[in-house]
């Protein structure tokens, strides 16, 4: 609404006038991760009709359910001020360590075994990072090399699969469908509903928020923060085994080479979802969306016969995209 004071040729603009546009301008903003994955989504759909095909859409869920459970264990991670790049190399060492144990003692003992072993080198990190003050980047480049390192010692670089395959039922979690989808994308899904009430409602989490946004303040207002930064390496860890169990049951073996490159992706994925790599934010919905929106654009350049090394290409813009934006954002902000 408009109103016209007294001695004034022109109209003023009240309040809410002003505040609507100013209002959804931002709330598009926050949508960004949702409408670029639409774009990306339709504009493929109309270059290729093989997008929405049945068969097209399983792979896309397929590649996505890995990368989503690394995504929300990397959101948790960025969001406490810090970053992982050790998530590939385990990956393939909880893949490995499931399908060793579950040959001999079974399915359920093989995958506990795996997110253990995520488990043992979140904690690793964790104290690197928080006992002996070491930067994220280093203690987590150390651990990536060590890991990789031990996979493939441990291994001889060969697939670990048994001389009969992997036992039966495993498979059938790698293969299988409920309702339609596979039962791998169930995994994510679940572990979606239990993470994202532990990031966004629980006390838990306004404590990570509070220790990414400002540690100084976080610990004057009586937050453990060392505890804090510590378990979400091992949130992280623990995630990445999990990954790596359901890499092992789609691939039906232990690939020691496998998880390279999933830690650059992980973090692209939560920084395009709004996570800032300044830590003290990021939602997990949207780390989601950004998963989304990497893994349709490889499929995109995959369905239009892209060389595979474009593809690199394509996925490394991305992540500087990202990083540019994060940027932008907090400078706009400073």
């Amino acid at each position: 609404m408009t109103e016209l004071r007294p001695g004034l040729a022109e109209p003023i603009s009240s309040g809410p006038a002003v505040a609507g546009p100013a209002r959804l301008r931002a709330a598009l903003l926050d949508q960004t991760p949702f409408l670029v994955l639409l774009l990306l989504c339709t504009a493929t759909a109309l270059m290729t009709d093989r997008f929405l095909t049945p068969v097209n859409i399983t792979n896309v869920l397929l590649q996505a359910s890995v990368m989503a459970v690394l995504a929300m264990g990397m959101t948790y991670v960025i969001v406490s001020g810090g970053f992982d790049i050790s998530v590939g190399s385990t990956v393939a060492a909880s893949g490995c360590a499931a399908a060793a144990v579950m040959l001999e003692l079974g399915p359920v003992a093989g995958a506990v075994a795996g997110v253990l072993v995520g488990c043992v080198v979140g904690v690793v990190n964790g104290v690197l990072i928080t006992r002996l003050d070491l930067n994220p980047f280093i203690a987590t480049l150390g651990t990536m090399v060590v890991v990789r390192g031990a996979v493939l010692l441990l291994t001889g670089g060969r697939p670990i699969s048994g001389d009969e395959g992997l036992p039966e039922a495993f498979i059938l979690y790698g293969r299988d469908r409920l309702f339609g989808i596979p039962l791998i994308t169930w995994t994510p899904i679940l572990l979606f509903v239990v993470l994202w009430w532990v990031l966004h409602r629980s006390a838990y989490g306004k404590r990570l928020f509070a220790t990414g946004g400002n540690r100084e303040a976080a610990f004057l207002a009586g937050i453990p923060v060392d505890r804090v930064r510590a378990s979400a390496y091992i949130w992280c860890g623990a995630l990445a085994g999990v990954a790596g169990v359901m890499l092992c049951a789609r691939l039906q073996s232990g690939q020691p080479t496998s998880g390279e490159f999933y830690e650059l992706m992980a973090i692209a994925a939560a920084v395009v979802g709004g996570a800032s790599l300044h830590g003290g934010e990021g939602k997990l919905h949207k780390t989601i969306a950004g998963v989304f929106i990497i893994v349709v654009l490889a499929n995109a350049l995959n369905l239009m016969n892209v060389d595979s090394y474009w593809q690199r290409i394509a996925i490394g813009v991305v992540i500087v995209a990202a990083a540019a934006a994060d940027r932008l954002r907090h400078g706009r902000r400073a």
